[in-house]
């Protein structure tokens, strides 16, 4: 893992139907001005890239995965489920994520990002908003490594928080980890993400719902920094 703070600046738009999504966005993202709210359909956002919340076989089949299908073509799903294929033998870890060309103009990419191994599944008691999270955007720094400037705005749902149920205030706060996660650091691959995901998130669990965990560093002993 390596920090990135040199980077040119991604522009984030954070969009969903969801009226209490967009507030408790609000609120988390109080002291991160740059980040675009607003309350609104991911379809009409004009980004270089959609961050779709999918499941671990890239079955488009709920939420924002159906509406972004229906949208863009059935095609899309064969694209996001051979990339799966491909690089992950069918099987999408949750903490992973994979970038396809949309075949669009707009977005040019959609990156899809396991907030769940099944469709529908519950995890609003997991961690898995903070690593969809953070994958995705670690997508982005990958396909920018690839293609230099290839990604330059990025637009996300509220990821987890329709089909996932995980509570808006709780979903909104994951993200927040997730981005500034993105912004502090670069991982060389995503088991290394994983790991320090979960390794300084593990006690979330029992913290009010308004808490926010940024992520440090780990330190060359493997240790976080303090």
């Amino acid at each position: 893992m390596t920090t990135d703070r040199a980077q040119s600046p991604l522009r984030v738009v954070l969009t969903d139907l969801n009226a209490t999504v967009v507030e408790s966005w609000r609120a988390a993202f109080a002291d991160t001005p740059e980040i675009e709210i607003r309350k609104g359909s991911i379809l009409t956002e004009q980004v270089d890239a959609w961050v779709s919340p999918t499941n671990s076989r890239g079955l488009m089949d709920g939420g924002a995965d159906a509406a972004i299908k229906r949208h863009l073509g059935a095609g899309i799903q064969l694209k996001v489920q051979r990339a799966i294929r491909d690089q992950y033998a069918g099987t999408l870890p949750v903490g992973s994520a994979v970038c396809v060309p949309s075949g669009a103009v707009n977005p040019r990419f959609l990156i899809s990002a396991p907030t769940m191994q099944t469709s529908s599944q519950n995890v609003s008691e997991t961690l898995n908003v903070a690593l969809a999270c953070a994958a995705a955007f670690q997508a982005v720094h990958r396909q920018n490594r690839l293609a230099p400037g290839s990604i330059r705005s990025v637009a996300l749902v509220g990821m987890g928080a329709r089909t996932g149920r995980v509570p808006a205030r709780v979903c909104a706060n994951l993200m927040w980890t997730g981005y500034t996660l993105f912004t502090d650091h670069h991982f060389e691959d995503y088991d290394d993400l994983r790991a320090t995901v979960l390794g300084q998130l593990r006690d979330i669990e029992d913290a009010p719902a308004t808490t926010r965990v940024r992520i440090n560093a780990p330190a060359a002993d493997g240790r976080p920094r303090r």
